[in-house]
């Protein structure tokens, strides 16, 4: 699938965690419902695996991959018309006559030969007719038979659909062509684009869910237009060039806003829907057990709970309670996932004190499991620092039965003497009743680095 300039996408952050998935799904699904938009939603990294299990488990489809909002040739292609190498001139003729003066020439396995339009139109007849008097007699249809391929020009760039327009400027900026092939991954034709169009391209439509900093964003967020910010973190945000819908409230979750937006507008999520939304919401309060629950969320849980437990739905039979432990059973663990990808699936940047850092989190059932990982991990956090160019990096091991976490710390990090937690001999910190990463723990690392 690739990005449409037509369509909005509803998308959360980078290393998208599962109320990261689910907001963008549900808030997709409410505005479709509400106005009919095309509305899609996206993801801007690959899944962990909790939220894999949930997704299988509802029958739902992975949000489309958006890993950047840089327009890419696909937005500009437009797909006319095409004649065979070997056709008669006319078919050519006929379709340039339709469609600006252009016709592309294309090879039977689909791969284009070329472009027919006025240049290389001309310069056939410069080739056939020439200065020759009896040449110059030769009649309009005769010249309409011979072979396409020789009035075409063959010499066209092409562009893969996939690829950056922004990569091929500087190359198009030297073109004397005004058209261009655009080709899919395999080399078969997609369409054709115009210099005009690919030196000011439409801008993709984007409303970011479950974070509102540049820094967790998809890339190149400043070339698309960013319509509204649905989140429950602290502020971060970027400068927009327009005014935009901004909510940033105090929950648990963003599920739980999307939830009450859906309520508010007097409608019922499907049920795959509603168990995704809870899934989103029991995921970022443990089971809201969390200290970033509000009164709120437990109404939402209810509520979802309620859209979600029908007769015949993939979670009938479930309570909020068996579903949410399930969800966190699938995503606890160390041993299902290499550490570099336990350091950096749930991954979050942030800047304070003139320092670039991050806080990884992940989550276990016991916290027993941890001593023999704990080289792999540490050499996996020292190169998420260095990859990243980071001050320092944190993981975050949160027991989510016992209500702990461990910390661990790349060693050259400035606050390791001031951090408020018990250092052990492995080199970790212990961090008693810490399991939020929002509220308990970033709050405390920021006081440590700004005073």
């Amino acid at each position: 699938m690739l990005t449409q300039p037509n369509h909005t996408y509803v998308i959360g952050h980078v290393n998208p965690d599962t109320d990261s998935i689910a907001a963008a799904v549900g808030y997709a699904w409410y505005l479709r419902e509400q106005d009919g938009s095309d509305v899609i939603p996206a993801r801007a990294g690959p899944l962990n695996p909790q939220t894999t299990w949930v997704l299988q488990k509802l029958g739902l489809d992975a949000p489309f991959l958006l890993p950047d909002a840089s327009p890419r040739f696909s937005a500009i292609a437009v797909h006319l018309n095409t004649a065979n190498p070997d056709s008669p001139l006319r078919e050519a003729w006929a379709i340039a006559n339709k469609t600006g003066g252009v016709a592309p020439i294309i090879n039977p396995d689909g791969t284009p030969f070329g472009l027919f339009n006025s240049p290389s139109l001309f310069g056939f007849l410069s080739r056939s007719v020439g200065p020759h008097p009896r040449r110059e007699e030769t009649r309009i249809g005769e010249i309409l038979n011979y072979p396409t391929r020789e009035a075409c020009d063959t010499g066209v760039p092409v562009f893969r659909a996939s690829n950056h327009i922004r990569d091929a400027l500087q190359r198009i900026y030297r073109e004397e062509r005004n058209e261009f092939l655009v080709v899919d991954d395999e080399g078969r034709y997609v369409g054709i684009c115009r210099q005009r169009d690919a030196l000011n391209p439409p801008r993709l439509r984007v409303i970011l869910v479950d974070h509102n900093e540049a820094a967790q964003a998809l890339g190149a967020l400043e070339e698309a237009d960013l319509l509204e910010i649905l989140d429950h973190h602290r502020l971060g945000n970027r400068a927009t060039r327009t005014p935009i819908r901004f909510t940033v409230d105090v929950v648990g979750s963003t599920s739980t806003l999307v939830s009450e937006r859906i309520e508010d507008a007097g409608l019922s999520a499907p049920p795959a829907i509603a168990g995704l939304l809870l899934a989103g919401l029991l995921s970022d309060t443990l089971i809201l057990t969390s200290p970033t629950t509000t009164s709120r969320d437990h109404r939402a849980a209810e509520r979802l709970g309620r859209w979600a437990f029908t007769y015949g739905a993939p979670l009938y039979e479930e309570t909020v309670q068996s579903f949410g432990e399930k969800l966190i059973a699938a995503g606890a663990g160390l041993s299902s996932r290499k550490p570099e990808e336990l350091v950096s699936a749930d991954l979050k940047l942030y800047e304070a004190g003139g320092m670039d850092f991050g806080i990884a989190q992940v989550e276990v059932t016991h916290l027993n499991q941890l001593a023999q990982y704990l080289p792999a991990l540490f050499q996996a956090l020292g190169g998420l620092r260095d990859s990243k160019g980071l001050r320092f990096a944190i993981l975050m091991v949160t027991d989510v039965v016992a209500g702990r976490s461990r910390l661990l710390i790349t060693d050259d990090a400035p606050i390791l003497g001031v951090l408020p937690y018990l250092r052990r001999e492995d080199g970790t910190l212990t961090a008693d009743g810490v399991v939020s990463r929002k509220k308990q723990l970033l709050p405390v690392v920021l006081s440590a680095l700004e005073g």
